[in-house]
């Protein structure tokens, strides 16, 4: 190792810590969803989008909204419908019959954070110009491209119950997500909490902006610059080898209940994530538990199901989760 690792740490220590200031801010409208806030700090500082998968109900939105505001950044919501256009979503050119001129009038894509809701009620046409903008964080209207300001994050929903209507993402382009986070409903503690603080005599205290977006550029910087030992690199090799091939790894009795494994992007996306989970624990390097806590989200949506496991009723967490129980820890 060529560097001082205790130092390392001891930079990371200090950095991360307006990651606290964060969380703790948006606690202050958010009861619960201690997972979903923490998978929203992790894309924040990978550069990795976010597909959110859940009812309608569990403070998606709120969550989204309250982040943008404590990173004092621009935000807008979209809602995907059947009827949106690609103009709706990137802009256009309109004709100034004054001026005799064309001029640019631009979409709601240009903004730091963007809350894609419901992504699957629209056509591929649409799908596929938010998918452009997310992988080349520029936008072509006309014959001009405008760059996006950084930092730029799509959160995108999905209601997993209501498919009638509905536009499913292809593979190929849910692959571009590097998260696909489950949110579940909160325990039955929890939403006494949240009747308690909503319907109080007074409105919950409002997010204040902690953070200045040129941190979080910053912030992202330093979190590429973590430790991960080749040992790291390993585990996570073997685990994705582990989809596409498992009776390599002893997996034979798998084997028929996966048709597609996960792709290059999940080894790449496994360790930028466990990098800004070690950040937000204040490390300076990547322990296996980092890849194990942001495994399931990176991996969900890569390795896709055969015949069988539907038949067998297997689900893909199954799937992932035998693959880590099967892979040793470095």
């Amino acid at each position: 190792m060529d560097f001082d690792l205790t130092a390392l740490n001891e930079q990371i220590r200090k950095e991360s810590q307006f990651s606290d200031s964060i969380q703790n801010e948006l606690k202050k409208v958010l009861v619960g969803q201690e997972k979903m806030l923490q998978r929203l700090m992790i894309g924040l500082l990978s550069e990795g989008h976010i597909l959110l998968e859940g009812v309608p109900g569990l403070a998606k939105t709120l969550a989204v909204k309250s982040l943008a505001k404590a990173i004092d950044t621009t935000f807008h919501r979209i809602q995907f419908t059947p009827d949106l256009l690609p103009s709706d979503l990137i802009g256009t050119l309109i004709y100034n019959q004054k001026e005799s001129a064309f001029n640019v009038k631009k979409g709601p894509i240009f903004a730091n954070i963007i809350l894609a809701d419901e992504i699957n009620r629209s056509p591929a046409k649409v799908q596929a110009a938010l998918l452009e903008a997310m992988q080349e964080k520029q936008v072509s209207i006309g014959d001009t491209t405008y760059p996006l300001e950084e930092p730029f994050l799509v959160l995108a929903t999905q209601n997993p119950i209501e498919q009638e209507g509905t536009y499913p993402l292809p593979e190929a382009q849910v692959d571009r997500f590097m998260l696909k986070v489950k949110v579940d409903y909160p325990s039955q503690e929890e939403e006494m909490r949240i009747l308690s603080l909503m319907t109080a005599n007074t409105l919950p205290e409002d997010v204040s902006a902690v953070v200045k977006p040129e941190q979080i550029l910053d912030a992202r910087k330093v979190a590429r610059s973590i430790y991960v030992d080749e040992k790291i690199h390993k585990y996570v090799t073997d685990i994705v080898f582990a989809t596409r091939y498992p009776e390599n790894f002893k997996l034979r009795s798998i084997s028929h209940l996966i048709d597609v494994g996960a792709s290059p992007r999940a080894s790449l996306n496994l360790v930028r994530a466990a990098k800004s989970h070690a950040f937000l624990q204040h490390r300076g390097y990547v322990t296996p538990e980092d890849i194990r806590e942001v495994g399931m989200d990176v991996m969900r949506h890569r390795v896709l199901l055969s015949f069988e496991a539907e038949a067998e009723e297997v689900t893909v967490e199954d799937i992932i989760e035998t693959v880590f129980e099967a892979i040793p820890v470095p």
